[in-house]
C-alpha cells in the first residue's frame, strides 16, 4: 500500500515535470531566435543537443550547409546552435579578418576547438592574449630561424625517406590490395617528424609508442560530443592529452639541462630552452617559466603542424595526380636542385630556389586550406556589423575555406602560377589567403609548414610513380578533423629510381 501510495504521489507531478521541460525548451528556442535574428539558418533546433548530431554524423555536409547559409546572406554570415551554444559562421573574408584582428580579453577569444580549453588544457600558447602573448611569441622565434629550419630540413627529409622506401616495399610485397590508402601512412610519418622535430633525443623508443597511443586517442575525441564521462572519446582525449603534455615537460626538462650544459641544439625544444636562458641571462626583470606550461606549448605546435600537414601531403598527390602538366614542371625543376642517387641533401638554400615547387605548395594550401575553419569565443557581446552585435559566448567560426575562394582568379581552379612572380596573386590577394591565420595569432611556423610540404613533393614526385585509384567521389572532402580526400587518397605507387 505505501508503495501504490509513493507511486501516485509521484505519478501526480509528471504533469508539472513535463510543463518544465517544455518551458525550458521553449525558452531555449526563443534565446536561440532571439540570438540569431535576422541571420539564415535553422529555423528551430533540437532541445539542448542543437544540431550535434548532424555534426559529428557528416561534418562535410553540416559546414557545407552553413556556407551556403552564410552566402545567401548579404552579411555573410549564418547561425546554428550545438551542444547549447549558439554558433556563427563567418563567410565573409573582411568580417574574418575582424575577428582575428580582435583577439584580446574584451573581443574574440582563439579556442582552437569548439571545446578546446577543456580538451586542450590551460597551457597553451592559443589562449594567451596582449604582452604575454607578444613576449611568447618573441621568444619561440629563434625556433625558427634559418639555422634552426636548416636542422630540420635534415630530419624531415631522413624521415620522409625512410617512410617512402617503406611504403614502396608494401605496395610491391602486398599486391593482393592494389593500390594503398595513403592517409595512415602520412599520419605516421607526421607524427615521427614532429616527435623528431620537436624533442628529437629526448623520446625513447617506448615513449614514442605510448605518444603514438595517446595521440590517437586525442585525434579521435576531436571529432566526437563532447561528454566528459568514462567510457567516451572525448574523456579518452582529454585524458591523453595530460599525458601527452606530461611527456613533453619532460623533453622540455631535458633539454633545459642540456642547453645548461652548453651543447649545441639538435631540435626545437633545444632551440626554445637556448633562447630562455639567453634572455634570462640578459633580462632586467627575469620571466619565469614551468615545463609543464612549455610542454602545453609544444602540444599546440605539434596539434598545428600534424594533422594539418597530413591534410596538404594528401592533397597534394591528388592534384599532382590530376595535373600532369604541374607534375612534369616539378619534376623538371626539382632535377636542377636534386639528384636523388647522389645521396646529397635538399639544402633550405635550394628549397628556396625551388619557386615552382613552392607555388605549388602554397595553392595546395590555398585551395583546400587543411583546418577549415577557426573557432573563436565571443568574450563580450561585439558589434560586428552595424545590423548586427555577436552576444557573448558565441562559438565563431571564420571560414579561411571560403576566403581561399574570394577574390583570386579563377579561384576553383588548381592553378600554382597564381603564386609565381610574373602574377603575384598572393600579394594581390593576400587578405584572402587565411590558412595560415592572420593577426597576432598568425602561424609562427609556417614557414616550416611550406619547407615540410615542398620536401615532401619534391621527394615523392622524384622517388616514386603514382596514380590514383580513382572512384566515384573519391576526392570530396572528409573531415579527419581536417580535411582529406574521401577515399584516404588511395593511390597505386612504385619506386622511380633505381637506388
Amino acid at each position: 500500500m505505501e508503495f501504490l501510495y509513493l507511486w501516485d504521489v509521484a505519478t501526480s507531478y509528471i504533469p508539472y515535470v513535463i510543463s518544465l521541460i517544455a518551458f525550458i525548451i521553449f525558452l531555449e528556442q526563443i534565446s536561440y531566435l532571439k540570438k540569431r535574428r535576422f541571420l539564415p539558418g535553422p529555423t528551430l533546433v533540437l532541445p539542448f543537443i542543437g544540431n550535434s548530431i548532424s555534426l559529428v554524423v557528416n561534418p562535410t555536409k553540416f559546414w557545407d550547409l552553413q556556407s551556403s547559409y552564410a552566402k545567401s546572406s548579404p552579411l555573410g554570415i549564418s547561425a546554428n546552435y550545438i551542444v547549447g551554444r549558439y554558433i556563427l559562421y563567418i563567410y565573409s573574408t573582411e568580417l574574418s579578418h575582424k575577428i582575428f584582428a580582435n583577439v584580446r580579453p574584451d573581443a574574440f577569444h582563439l579556442v582552437g576547438h569548439p571545446f578546446g580549453k577543456k580538451l586542450f588544457g590551460d597551457h597553451n600558447l592559443i589562449y594567451m592574449f596582449g604582452q604575454d602573448h607578444k613576449d611568447m611569441r618573441r621568444r619561440i622565434a629563434p625556433n625558427f630561424t634559418p639555422k634552426a629550419l636548416q636542422i630540420y630540413t635534415n630530419i624531415q627529409q631522413q624521415i620522409i625517406l625512410k617512410h617512402l622506401k617503406s611504403w614502396c616495399q608494401k605496395a610491391a610485397t602486398d599486391q593482393s590490395s592494389g593500390s594503398i590508402a595513403l592517409r595512415i601512412f602520412c599520419r605516421d610519418m607526421n607524427l615521427e617528424t614532429s616527435q623528431t622535430v620537436f624533442v628529437g633525443p629526448y623520446l625513447s623508443g617506448e615513449a614514442r609508442q605510448r605518444f603514438n597511443r595517446d595521440y590517437n586517442f586525442f585525434n579521435v575525441g576531436l571529432m566526437k560530443l563532447p561528454i566528459d564521462l568514462p567510457g567516451f572519446a572525448f574523456r579518452n582525449a582529454r585524458l591523453a592529452v595530460e599525458r601527452l603534455v606530461e611527456t613533453l615537460a619532460g623533453c622540455a626538462e631535458e633539454s633545459d639541462k642540456r642547453m645548461k650544459a652548453g651543447e649545441e641544439p639538435t631540435c626545437l625544444i633545444d632551440f626554445w630552452m637556448q633562447e630562455n636562458l639567453r634572455v634570462l641571462a640578459e633580462a632586467e626583470k627575469p620571466f619565469e617559466y614551468s615545463y609543464k606550461e612549455i610542454g602545453g606549448h609544444l602540444f599546440d605546435f605539434l596539434f598545428a603542424s600534424q594533422d594539418a600537414s597530413t591534410s596538404s601531403l594528401l592533397w597534394a598527390v591528388t592534384f599532382l595526380d590530376s595535373h600532369p602538366e604541374v607534375l612534369q614542371r616539378v619534376r623538371k625543376e626539382v632535377a636542377q636542385y636534386w639528384v636523388p642517387e647522389s645521396n646529397a641533401a635538399i639544402t633550405g638554400e635550394k628549397l628556396r630556389e625551388m619557386k615552382y615547387t613552392e607555388a605549388v605548395a602554397r595553392e595546395v594550401v590555398r585551395i583546400r586550406a587543411p583546418a577549415t575553419m577557426v573557432p573563436h569565443i565571443a568574450g563580450v557581446d561585439f558589434p560586428l556589423t552595424e545590423n548586427y552585435v555577436i552576444p557573448k559566448g558565441t562559438i565563431v567560426f571564420p571560414s579561411v575555406f571560403d576566403s581561399s575562394f574570394q577574390g583570386f582568379t579563377e579561384p576553383g581552379l588548381f592553378d600554382p602560377d597564381r603564386f609565381m612572380d610574373e602574377r603575384q596573386e598572393d600579394r594581390v590577394y593576400k587578405r584572402n589567403f587565411l590558412a595560415f591565420g592572420a593577426g597576432s595569432h598568425q602561424c609562427v611556423g609556417q614557414r616550416y609548414a611550406i619547407n615540410h610540404l615542398m620536401l615532401f613533393i619534391a621527394m615523392f614526385t622524384m622517388l616514386i610513380d603514382f596514380k590514383r585509384d580513382r572512384s566515384d567521389g573519391c576526392d570530396e572532402i572528409a573531415y579527419v578533423p581536417t580535411i582529406v580526400p574521401k577515399d584516404d587518397c588511395r593511390v597505386f605507387i612504385s619506386q622511380r629510381c633505381s637506388q
